[in-house]
């Protein structure tokens, strides 16, 4: 923990006190598609506070990863209002935006999505190349205590070719991480890993959360409620449970076509 707390020192969580650091008002989002309009999210409400750590659920389809791509802001929503870490999402131009997704968002993907001809320390500072604010002689060292953190500092001068699953999802986390952003989002991020090792990431997820990082992440692990995580349930576009209860709330028909 104190390694974490050492990694956010110089961290300014925006919007921290001052309501949801997640925001997301009368939220939509309609595609137009060859078969006609689908709508994938309907007029969600959601507010995460700074440090929660949040799992979304629900079957393929139901809009988790819709959501997901709205809080990264990878995706603008058809109608409603997306406000990250005070920054109206939903509003803010392209070229502004690319910036504050660098600074503002770490994104953790099922296949990792690491960068091949580069070693792994490479690509936990390929993120701080494009930001610029870690100055360069600090970076290797950075990248180093990120992934001391995960379990992988001994893999650093390796290729992602030569890791397990696991090592390589560890390292994206750390890439994920290197900028230092107050928001960690995961879409399904152990879908591609044994029983085991998605344990450990789930875990390692807990204790970012404990250390002030607000992380989300789109999982099909039943039992990430025992870590702290408050569960999110989508079905059809729409959001149907948020509590720590939310398996034993859902009626039985929609809990099957959840997870089918």
């Amino acid at each position: 923990m104190q390694q974490l707390v050492a990694l956010h020192a110089n961290r300014q969580d925006p919007a921290r006190g001052s309501g949801p650091l997640i925001d997301l008002r009368g939220v939509s989002k309609i595609y137009e598609t060859p078969a006609g309009a689908f709508t994938a999210l309907s007029d969600v409400d959601l507010g995460i506070q700074a440090g929660e750590f949040v799992a979304i659920v629900g079957k393929s389809g139901s809009g988790k990863s819709t959501l997901l791509n709205l809080v990264a802001g990878l995706d603008r929503p058809t109608s409603g209002e997306v406000v990250i870490a005070g920054t109206p999402v939903h509003a803010t131009g392209e070229d502004r935006l690319a910036g504050w997704r660098g600074r503002t968002v770490g994104v953790v993907f099922q296949f990792f999505q690491l960068l091949p001809t580069l070693t792994v320390i490479e690509n936990v500072m390929l993120p701080m190349d494009f930001d610029g604010r870690v100055p360069v002689r600090q970076r290797p060292r950075r990248a180093q205590r990120l992934l001391e953190r995960v379990g992988v500092l001994e893999q650093a001068d390796k290729l992602p070719a030569n890791l397990s699953g696991g090592q390589q999802q560890r390292a994206a986390i750390s890439r994920a991480l290197a900028n230092d952003p107050p928001i960690l989002v995961a879409d399904e991020p152990t879908g591609n890993l044994d029983s085991q090792t998605a344990d450990a990431i789930l875990d390692l997820f807990a204790d970012l959360a404990a250390s002030g990082t607000t992380v989300v992440a789109v999982t099909h692990e039943r039992d990430i409620q025992r870590r702290g995580a408050r569960t999110l349930k989508i079905a059809d576009g729409r959001l149907i449970d948020d509590s720590s209860a939310a398996f034993a709330e859902v009626p039985e028909t929609m809990e099957a076509q959840s997870h089918a």
